[in-house]
């Protein structure tokens, strides 16, 4: 199995970011993280934000970027990504409201054509997140998941594949991870025990339904580069449950190395 990086989704831990910043991101350091994906910036600068990552030996894997803030200004989003050596642009979600027919979709791979190659240009790459709604259309005959990709190009959009989501909408997550290796730079590895209220209920690695060995041996083969730690609600302490997860990927994927 090859060596994969161990980043932290800063959205799981966006409570605790609220009130103390850059004391969390040394948290997340301190508990063996060696990168991060950030979902906002702490109203730091980007030459702030760079100096504390250099500080605490933090890789930046990128950002989720949310459209309303792409279409504002992208370039700005660029231009900070760079500032603090990201590689990677993600788009997180889209609202329902944008993606209510296959047209609505339609309209959304020509936009994410058009910035993946701005975002090329300036020599970064773009990705997209998947939650569970992108296998609930249709689009060219195919799910809107796999419409997104074959209708923009691997330099123009790359995958940021979201194991949990995958799997609680009812598809084969290794086969999906299969289907799209050497595009697939970022696995977001989440695991989840049921739902509550409709809603995906996201638990700390190993305490869910998610075989979470055959994902990241998957992921290996499939080429990834990052393993990025997301959990959407937690039950206990954000921190506390990061750690949790964090221990469990030392003691199941790291000690192998």
């Amino acid at each position: 199995m090859r060596r994969m990086g161990i980043g932290l989704q800063m959205h799981t831990v966006r409570g605790e970011l609220a009130k103390d910043f850059t004391g969390t991101l040394r948290r997340v350091a301190e508990l063996g993280y060696e990168g991060v994906e950030f979902a906002g910036y702490g109203g730091l600068s980007a030459e702030v934000l760079r100096d504390l990552l250099q500080e605490l030996n933090l890789k930046a894997i990128g950002a989720h970027v949310s459209l309303t803030k792409m279409k504002a200004d992208l370039n700005k989003e660029i231009e900070y990504l760079c500032a603090i050596d990201a590689p990677y642009l993600i788009c997180p979600h889209i609202a329902a409201e944008d993606r209510q027919t296959p047209e609505a979709w339609q309209s959304l791979f020509a936009y994410f054509a058009e910035a993946g190659q701005q975002v090329k240009e300036k020599g970064l790459q773009f990705a997209y997140h998947n939650h569970a709604f992108e296998f609930e259309m249709k689009v060219n005959n195919q799910y809107a998941f796999d419409a997104i990709y074959a209708s923009t190009t691997p330099e123009a959009l790359q995958v940021e594949l979201d194991a949990g989501w995958v799997q609680f909408a009812g598809l084969d997550t290794l086969q999906y991870i299969a289907n799209y290796a050497g595009r697939l730079p970022l696995l977001h590895l989440k695991d989840f025990k049921g739902a509550v209220d409709g809603q995906i209920n996201t638990v700390e690695l190993g305490e869910g339904e998610i075989d979470l060995h055959s994902v990241i041996q998957a992921g290996s083969d499939a080429g990834v580069e990052w393993i990025i730690v997301e959990q959407d609600r937690c039950a206990n302490p954000p921190l506390e449950s990061v750690a949790t997860s964090y221990n469990w990927l030392k003691r199941n994927y790291l000690s192998g190395f």
